[in-house]
């Protein structure tokens, strides 16, 4: 995984099943770092739950999902939108997947014990960009605050 993965980032050839892997999880990954730098901290604690939602998602070991976080990062820092991450995510994931991904984004974003204002605007940009109707990205995020045990403030 982690061979096709340097392979994709550096334009090698991989095979097309590793690489189209691959562009999935480096975009997925790339959001979840959105989500935790849109209030300009990336804390131990976001990262460790960006770690492990990356760890459980695509069955990585602790080490390549660290590697993979470092992917996303490098590539988040080089794109201007988020269209090009959200373009791969409709291409790849069924609607049901879709809201699974917003509720990662969620738990990205509560990471810390509380919802900020800017994370709130990047979960609502990429719901739209990812046509999760609001109805939907909002249950996400009600079963996010049950399951990590907050109470709603905003």
């Amino acid at each position: 995984m982690i061979d096709s993965l340097i392979g994709w980032l550096t334009g090698e050839p991989a095979a097309d099943g590793d690489a189209s892997q691959d562009e999935l999880r480096v975009a997925l990954a790339a959001l979840l770092i959105e989500v935790s730098h849109s209030h300009d901290q990336f804390d131990q604690k976001e990262r460790a739950v960006v770690v492990r939602l990356l760890e459980h998602r695509f069955k990585l070991s602790p080490a390549d999902a660290l590697k993979l976080v470092a992917a996303g990062e490098r590539e988040a820092e080089r794109s201007a939108e988020l269209f090009h991450f959200t373009r791969i995510i409709n291409r790849r994931l069924s609607p049901e997947q879709r809201v699974e991904l917003i509720e990662m984004l969620w738990e990205v974003a509560y990471a810390d014990g509380e919802l900020d204002e800017y994370e709130d605007s990047l979960l609502r940009r990429v719901g739209g960009l990812i046509y999760v109707p609001d109805h939907e990205r909002g249950a996400a995020r009600q079963r996010v605050l049950k399951r990590l045990g907050i109470s709603e403030s905003l």
